[in-house]
């Protein structure tokens, strides 16, 4: 009788299963155009896109490929004026990162990524050059508005470690929204803010505290080809 009864629940399961598979195959995840390079949405397999954007604290350059439906491979170039994003700390640098993109969730309402952008930087100060680390970790909420607009929330850590004579490791929290209008399907402008605050020791901010105030606000464009 127990058999039975498993055997009948296991058979059920599967039926449900089943159906439940062919329905989300026949949902079309139309909202949005597919792809998107600040939401948790991914370039889609194949898919290309350039990125180029401007703001605080710099200009950055980017290529993105999607390596499969879900992960995208890239890099990126950026020249920043403010290190690392604190905004009393005007000093020209240069940063050159891997792009790592993974969508974790999608759905016709909302989708889920991370972002991981490992790489060096450089800050050029007038008596001496500050190098580091940079491993910055990023999920994001994507929430499609239509065809043409892309939302997104996120909490970005960009961490990050300074080597040498008053260095050490420091630790941003930042909070923020954007969004991407797309022009057509290959084209969109954008705008990305996050902010809150860098936590380190009192030597990576000369003495002055432990904690100090970063802001990214950077409008861009990207073009998928």
């Amino acid at each position: 009788m127990k058999r039975s009864v498993l055997s009948g629940w296991l058979v059920g399961v599967l039926l449900v299963s089943s159906a439940a598979m062919a329905q989300d195959e026949g949902v079309s995840y139309g909202r949005g155009q597919g792809w998107s390079v600040l939401s948790g949405q991914t370039m889609g397999q194949g898919g290309t896109a350039f990125v180029g954007q401007v703001g605080w604290p710099g200009v950055s350059l980017g290529l993105l490929h999607g390596a499969t439906s879900r992960f995208d491979v890239g890099g990126k170039l950026t020249f920043n004026y403010g290190y690392e994003g604190i905004v009393t700390s005007v000093v020209p640098g240069l940063k050159l990162q891997a792009w790592l993109r993974l969508m974790l969730l999608e759905s016709s309402r909302v989708n889920l990524g991370l972002t991981f952008a490992p790489g060096p930087f450089f800050y050029f100060y007038e008596t001496f050059t500050s190098v580091g680390l940079s491993l910055p970790v990023a999920v994001t909420v994507g929430i499609p508005v239509g065809s043409a607009l892309m939302l997104n929330v996120g909490l970005d850590i960009p961490f990050y470690v300074i080597f040498g004579t008053g260095g050490g490791a420091v630790v941003p929290i930042l909070l923020g929204g954007g969004l991407e209008y797309f022009i057509n399907s290959n084209l969109a402008v954008n705008f990305n803010v996050r902010m809150g605050p860098s936590v380190g020791s009192s030597s990576n901010f000369g003495g002055r505290g432990r904690a100090r105030f970063t802001l990214e606000a950077l409008l861009g464009i990207a073009y998928r080809f």
